[in-house]
């Protein structure tokens, strides 16, 4: 047995420092040369047979409407027609109308992903969300509010350095506006539009209680709720990531939602995180309301979508139905495998919906969307209820004016 040396405490504050300066510095040459949106992060291009499938017509009349001049013809400066993303959004948008939202009957939906724990796919599930949505003809708001800016970096901005307090929320949590659409920027990927992250964000977790024991009346749980209302006016969908906490970001969150999505590997560690969120969050919920004398937060659905799976895991399969007993009818029936795609996707700052063909076996890359596109599709059909639901309100209001 080696003989025990003495460890001295001799990393002080500036080592840390360095150590930092140095991840910084290596962080930015990678995103140097992947995640510019200018040189490497593009949105992808589609095949006939890809676009007929978006909008659930036969590719006979993708190439029959082609012709017709109403809308976009592809390029056919390759082997075969291409469709850019915008045109690709246009089409499925005049192909598919049933399935939109009509901004004078109803409001746009907002969605929080939220877990307790890091590393269960959820920036990814939120960035997969979106991009599977736009392409179902929505348009997009994505909502950054964990100070690590992980979704920030998937849509191809640096949190340290390309991003301004102003491009946050933290103006909104400070009371300095009371809207998040001066935050709101463009993305690479047409249709999601984003409000950005940055180490900065944590002092959202001062702001929060500093106003509520100086503001009469303030309710530090509704600044975002609040601050999204114009938002709801522009975008069908609202998506929020979340810090892998409680916090009061968290709390404001999940009290902006209609609908929660909490990925959730299957296995025993995270399955006892989730239920210490489950219980905590419902408590501070309950103690809100209470005190506030209101009636207490409801929601239209929540998911609990199976992620990170490992099908040849035993253990996994148990927890699973751990899992399945604990939580219901919330447990999706779709679950996202733990894929060699999805890991190359994500040392490439993307996801799934990011990849090229070309990149990847197409029947390889084909499987590992197959289950987001599930996803995508069950959400969109919950959207559809909310949507439905809000106008058949808006119409017996108008019915009996």
């Amino acid at each position: 047995m080696a003989k025990v040396q003495p460890l001295e405490a001799t990393i002080d504050i500036a080592e840390l420092t360095s150590l930092a300066d140095r991840a910084a510095d290596v962080v930015q040459s990678v995103r140097s040369s992947m995640l510019a949106p200018e040189a490497k992060k593009t949105p992808p291009v589609f095949n006939s047979s890809q676009l007929a499938e978006l909008a659930a017509v036969a590719k006979s009349k993708i190439q029959y409407l082609s012709g017709k001049g109403t809308l976009p013809s592809g390029d056919t400066g390759t082997a075969r027609k291409e469709w850019t993303l915008k045109e690709t959004r246009q089409w499925v948008r005049h192909l598919r109308p049933e399935t939109l939202r009509d901004p004078a009957l109803s409001a746009g939906v907002v969605i929080t992903v939220a877990n307790f724990k890091g590393g269960v796919s959820k920036t990814t599930t939120a960035a997969a969300l979106a991009q599977g949505l736009s392409l179902r003809g929505h348009k997009v708001l994505l909502i950054d509010t964990d100070p690590q800016g992980s979704l920030t970096t998937l849509f191809g901005v640096l949190p340290d350095t390309e991003v301004e307090e102003d491009q946050t929320i933290l103006p909104l949590i400070a009371g300095e506006v009371d809207s998040i659409m001066p935050a709101v920027r463009p993305t690479y990927w047409d249709g999601i539009d984003l409000v950005a992250a940055a180490p900065l964000l944590f002092n959202a977790e001062f702001l929060l209680p500093s106003r509520q024991m100086k503001e009469a009346n303030f309710k530090f749980w509704k600044v975002l709720d609040q601050g999204l209302d114009p938002a709801r006016e522009v975008y069908d969908v609202i998506i929020i990531d979340t810090p892998p906490s409680l916090s009061y970001i968290t709390v404001n969150a999940l009290m902006a939602a209609q609908g929660i999505v909490m990925p959730l590997p299957p296995n025993a560690l995270d399955f006892a995180s989730s239920a210490q969120f489950w219980n905590l969050f419902s408590e501070v919920c309950g103690d809100l309301y209470k005190e506030a004398g209101t009636d207490s937060k409801k929601y239209s659905f929540v998911n609990v979508l199976l992620s990170r799976v490992d099908q040849s895991d035993v253990v996994s399969a148990a927890v699973r139905q751990w899992i399945v007993q604990a939580y219901g009818e919330h447990v999706l029936p779709i679950e996202i495998p733990k894929t060699s795609i999805a890991a190359t996707a994500s040392a490439e700052f993307g996801t799934v919906y990011d990849m090229e063909r070309g990149s990847a076996q197409p029947r390889t890359l084909k499987r590992a969307r197959d289950a987001y596109d599930r996803f995508v599709d069950h959400v969109s059909f919950q959207l559809s209820g909310i949507w439905a639901s809000d106008a058949k309100i808006m119409r017996e209001m108008k019915g009996t004016k």
